[in-house]
């Protein structure tokens, strides 16, 4: 990958062009100052006066560099940084794709919860809807024997989307007797996660080597590396949210884009600005509406990422008229972009959501949907009968949900969640452990063998994460910078809203919904420490030295713990020396 300091790092210095933490407490309500200039004279913090030398720029150039920074104009300017801000990602893509894929079969045998999404999934291909099965169908399914699917629809508890994707991959994988046709999808889904953490890291941080390396440490994440190989539905919310925050990034470059050009054009003509143009259709905001559409159609706690991220684009829409010069800018980012982020993000994501569940309305045998035309006189009566099941079918989900207090063994409250205080043990079987003998000499050579599929993160991701999360969160509310609050945005949704729900039945595992803005947030951290190009060059290299250490140590524990992600046949000892805390066991 790129040394650090190829590019330039987040830093809590405000230049002229940068985009000034939450576009800088010194913006608001000024009019644009045409003396500025292009060159900068000397680094200075945040709401100190600047003194600028050189030609005067045009407008336009001038709100371009306050709206998004010198360095996110320059990321795309020749055609070697295009290429590179292509190649790199797809480089650590490549080694995420070998990673997931290698062996992806092991083992054969539906694991933990796969027992209910990957027998739906072909239930979804032949029936069209969720059905159940037969006493004990797991030992003939794995054989590749569906004759235990019945035609009698079964209560499920979550969306179809998900599912529909596991019954993709069994498609075209292979068929049901192939274990890597089962976890075909979410591989697959896995692996872009990469690519789209990379990409989204670099236009975030305006630096190709910070995005690479916030792809790389996704890519070897024990968490992100144990749900790209199984077929759960949390590695489908976490892919479509994550894509959903890539296209408001979009938006939110390509809204500036638009509201420098316009304002300009309204600024050279001498009028007033008032509450500042109108931007148009926000295409890409309407993307990440379908997006987080899918993701509610896969889990519903897509809901949070959706509030969360819907308020996150509107803020940076307010800050944008706020850095114009817009003097009422609050009250214009509220009329002019908010009120109608809010209507079409929710309704978008509704009707998609709604949309989603196609096959449950198109077949009468699917579970509830008769249950309106066997009740006439119950639910809610102004609705149609196919709504009125619909809406009684969810009222008894949420009922499911807000019930689910089945002791588990590997149960986790969120609070350790950030630092994997607790993992979920997804596969350990007996018929490996229990290995004497020769035969435990034949599988392992040793005396007594494990074999065991751990959700559990990088520790050392995950333990300075959770440092990270508290340095992101005094930056956003000290310097009020926008970087801090997209990389925290994530993990607000992913993560508060399960304190909520501690009295439930959850899982460590959960945080994979989160833990790509866990990798940025560390990465943003590590790109404040290395800091810009123009500060002493020796304190920076001995910075870049140390994050280079940082992640050799990262990448070495990785390598220590894929066996144990991935279900490896390993002798006893060596699975017993990566329980590094009682709590993993």
């Amino acid at each position: 990958m790129p040394p650090i300091g190829d590019d330039d790092a987040p830093t809590l210095t405000a230049r002229q062009g940068d985009a000034a933490p939450l576009d800088g407490p010194d913006d608001v309500g000024t009019p644009l100052d045409d003396t500025a200039t292009e060159t900068v004279t000397e680094t200075v913090p945040p709401g100190e006066p600047r003194e600028f030398e050189g030609p005067q720029e045009p407008t336009h150039r001038q709100l371009l560099r306050r709206l998004l920074g010198d360095d996110t104009l320059a990321m795309d300017a020749t055609r070697r940084a295009r290429l590179t801000g292509w190649l790199w990602p797809l480089a650590v893509t490549v080694l995420a794709a070998v990673l997931r894929f290698w062996d992806l079969g092991r083992p054969h045998t539906l694991v933990f919860d796969e027992t209910y999404y990957v027998k739906d999934a072909f239930s979804l291909l032949v029936n069209g809807f969720e059905a159940t099965w037969g006493e004990e169908p797991n030992p003939a399914f794995e054989a590749g024997d569906t004759s235990g699917l019945t035609s009698t629809g079964s209560y499920v508890v979550h969306p179809q989307v998900g599912k529909w994707l596991i019954a993709l991959g069994i498609q075209v994988g292979g068929g049901v007797g192939s274990s890597a046709a089962w976890r075909l999808a979410a591989a697959v889904c896995g692996v872009l996660a990469v690519l789209m953490v990379a990409r989204i890291g670099r236009r975030l941080f305006a630096s190709t080597a910070l995005g690479t390396l916030a792809g790389l440490l996704m890519a070897v994440d024990g968490e992100a590396i144990v749900m790209s190989r199984i077929s759960l539905l949390d590695p489908f919310l976490m892919f479509f949210v994550l894509a959903a925050f890539g296209a408001l990034l979009l938006d939110r470059d390509q809204a500036r884009r638009r509201l420098a050009d316009r304002a300009a054009r309204m600024l050279d003509a001498g009028d007033d600005l008032g509450h500042g143009p109108r931007l148009g259709v926000r295409w890409w905001r309407l993307a990440a509406a379908v997006l987080l559409g899918l993701a509610l159609g896969t889990k519903w706690s897509a809901m949070y990422f959706l509030a969360v991220f819907g308020l996150l684009s509107v803020a940076w829409d307010l800050t944008a008229r706020r850095t114009i010069g817009v003097r009422h800018w609050w009250r214009a980012g509220i009329l002019k972009d908010g009120v109608v982020a809010g209507v079409s993000m929710v309704g978008i994501a509704v009707v998609v959501y709604v949309g989603s569940w196609w096959s449950w309305f198109a077949h009468s045998e699917a579970y509830g949907r008769l249950w309106a035309v066997q009740n006439p006189e119950l639910g809610v009566q102004w609705l149609p009968p196919a709504l009125r099941s619909f809406w009684k079918y969810h009222q008894d989900m949420w009922a499911f949900h807000n019930g689910l207090e089945t002791p588990h063994s590997y149960a986790a409250h969120p609070l350790g969640w950030i630092v994997q205080w607790r993992p979920t043990s997804f596969f350990y079987p007996t018929e490996v452990s229990g290995l004497t003998g020769q035969a435990a000499q034949d599988a392992c050579g040793a005396a007594s063998c494990s074999q065991a599929i751990v959700a559990l993160g990088n520790p050392v991701i995950w333990w300075c994460a959770a440092a990270a999360v508290l340095v992101a969160a005094v930056w956003l509310f000290r310097y009020r910078d926008w970087r801090a609050g997209a990389v925290l945005s994530g993990i607000v949704a992913g993560w508060l809203p399960w304190f909520a729900y501690a009295h439930r039945t959850i899982f460590t595992f959960y945080s994979i919904a989160f833990t790509p803005w866990v990798i940025l947030t560390l990465v943003y951290v590590m790109g404040l420490v290395v800091g810009p190009k123009d500060l002493d060059p020796r304190g920076r290299r001995w910075a870049i030295v140390g994050c280079g250490a940082l992640v050799a140590l990262i990448l070495g524990v990785s390598a220590f713990f894929y066996p144990v992600w991935t279900g490896w046949i390993v002798p006893y000892d060596f699975w017993h020396s990566h329980m590094w805390l009682q709590t993993w066991v």
